[in-house]
């Protein structure tokens, strides 16, 4: 017999218990059901919805409330033993009970349409991840006169980077709203490198950036790259995300990896100028 659990705090056997369903469902469909977000979310035990089955969770729902920004919205995953049983709408019915919603399907799978599309929900929003091989062509990196490429410094360049983050991002759902706690999160993943986060400098001021993250096999992602608002016309987005690809490639990453709004054209005609292609895409429902 199923359970469905209020939303609240997971205990760390609880938490052992959802993040073992998320490597099996990632498993089974070849790609990660939830977000690094809400991953990050779920290992502090926070803020879940959870379905057990014989006291051993089998389904999670991971739960963002509104912002003054932002509306909330949510993910889901569940057990691929335990699919075709009712989970999956139990937990979207308890998600959008908790407030009006969107709703993130990674790998636009076929199940989580027909899901969004029974329930009355549409497709609002697409994410692509685009990918390369490491070893093709790379352009050599060419830095615009007055600018100076650096790496990250924990300890001094976290104000500064936040205040070109949200002005790069400022029309951004997620990434323009990141706080300095977001950021000491991630600065304390066992995946976090300075070595591998390069600034851009003109006159002495942050302008632009390029964060690297380094995945298992050998995969290496362009996290992120902004540029100051005040700094367009340079090329400093071509130029901070080829110095990222090729420190990728010099520590021995086979491929590259990112992910970009499908309504970001510029961002992804530069991509596939690289050599990107589109290798899977995450959707959002509402």
């Amino acid at each position: 017999m199923s359970e469905l659990r209020a939303r609240g705090t997971l205990g760390d056997a609880e938490v052992a218990e959802a993040l073992a369903l998320v490597e099996a469902a990632e498993r089974a469909d070849g790609v990660g059901p939830l977000s690094e977000h809400a991953l990050l979310a779920l290992r502090g035990g926070r803020s879940g919805f959870a379905i057990s089955e014989g006291g051993t969770i089998v389904a999670y729902a991971h739960f963002d409330p509104a912002s003054e920004d932002e509306p909330a919205s949510g993910e889901l995953v569940v057990h691929p033993e335990h699919r075709r049983r009712g989970h999956g709408r139990a937990l979207l019915r308890a998600l959008r009970e908790e407030a009006p919603l969107r709703v993130w399907a990674h790998g636009d799978l076929p199940a989580a349409a027909a899901l969004a599309a029974s329930e009355g929900m549409e497709r609002v929003r697409a994410l692509f991840q685009m990918r390369r091989p490491a070893s093709g062509p790379l352009p050599e990196v060419r830095v615009a006169d007055g600018v100076v490429l650096r790496t990250f410094e924990p300890g001094r360049d976290e104000q500064a980077w936040l205040e070109v983050n949200t002005r790069a991002f400022a029309d951004h759902p997620e990434q323009g709203a990141w706080t300095i706690g977001d950021l000491r999160e991630r600065e304390a993943e066992e995946w976090f490198d300075p070595a591998g986060f390069f600034l851009a400098e003109r006159d002495g001021r942050l302008v632009g950036f390029h964060w690297t993250k380094v995945h298992p096999g050998k995969v290496g992602e362009v996290y992120v790259v902004g540029v100051d608002p005040d700094a367009q016309g340079l090329g400093l987005g071509r130029t901070l995300t080829l110095k990222g690809l090729h420190h990728l490639r010099d520590i021995g990453m086979e491929q590259f990896m990112l992910y970009v709004d499908e309504s970001n054209v510029a961002a992804v005609r530069l991509y596939e100028s690289l050599g990107f292609t589109k290798y899977a895409v995450d959707v959002m429902y509402a």
